[in-house]
C-alpha cells in the first residue's frame, strides 16, 4: 500500500503517517456507534432505569447522552463555525441538551435516536475538507492546550462515547449480561486454541 501525504497540520503535530482524514474519521466514529447500538439493544427495557450507584445515570440516562453528545461539537465547529472558544454560550447550549436529554424515551426511541444522530454526525463529517479540519480553534485564556485544531474536537466526539460506552458494558456485567465485544475475542481465542490444537 502506498503512503499518502498526510495534510501539513498533521505533520506538524505526529509527523508523517499514513493518512486519517474525514473519511476515516466518520468510519471510525461509524463502527464506535455500532458497538454502542448492539449494547443497547441487547440490554433488556426494564433494565434502562438501572442505576449503578446513587448520583449515576440510569442506561436510558446514559444512552440520550450518548446520543446527544455529538451536538456539542457540531454547534462550535459545524454550525457557528467558532475560531474562538471565548464568549461561546456553554451554560446555554449545556441547558438545551439537558432538556433534550430529559424527554421521557422509550428504548426503541433512545435506538432510533442514536441510529439518527450518529448517521447525521458521521455524514456531515466524511464530507469535511482537509482545510477545515486543520483549522485551529482558540480555547478560552488559561485552558492547556491553547488551540485545538477541529480534527482534534470532532474526534473527542468519539473519545466520549467510548468512556460511556465502558460504563455500559460494566453495567451489563452488573445485570448478568457478558458484553457482545468480550464474547467476540473469546470465540476468537478459542478458534485459535482449536487450530493450534489440531496442528499439535
Amino acid at each position: 500500500m502506498s503512503k499518502q501525504t498526510p495534510p501539513r497540520y498533521m505533520c506538524d503535530r505526529i509527523g508523517a503517517m499514513n493518512y486519517y482524514g474525514a473519511k476515516d474519521l466518520a468510519a471510525s466514529f461509524r463502527t464506535v456507534r455500532k458497538n454502542t447500538l448492539t449494547i443497547a439493544e441487547e440490554i433488556p427495557e426494564d433494565k434502562y432505569s438501572y442505576r449503578a450507584a446513587e448520583g449515576t445515570k440510569t442506561v436510558g440516562e446514559i444512552l440520550t447522552h450518548i446520543a446527544l453528545g455529538p451536538k456539542f461539537q457540531e454547534q462550535i465547529n459545524l454550525v457557528e463555525k467558532r475560531t474562538s472558544m471565548e464568549g461561546f454560550d456553554f451554560m446555554g447550549l449545556m441547558g438545551k441538551l439537558m432538556a433534550e436529554a430529559a424527554k421521557p424515551r422509550t428504548k426503541a426511541e433512545i435506538s432510533a435516536l442514536l441510529k439518527d444522530e450518529g448517521e447525521k454526525f458521521a455524514t456531515t463529517v466524511e464530507s469535511l475538507s482537509d482545510d477545515f479540519l486543520g483549522q485551529s480553534v482558540s480555547m478560552p485564556p488559561g485552558m492547556t492546550p491553547a488551540s485545538r485544531t477541529r480534527f482534534e474536537m470532532l474526534a473527542s466526539v468519539k473519545e466520549h462515547e467510548m468512556h460511556h460506552r465502558g460504563q455500559l458494558m460494566l453495567i451489563e456485567r452488573m445485570l448478568g449480561i457478558t458484553p457482545h465485544l468480550t464474547r467476540e475475542m473469546e470465540a476468537r481465542m478459542a478458534s485459535m486454541q482449536a487450530a493450534a490444537s489440531q496442528k499439535a
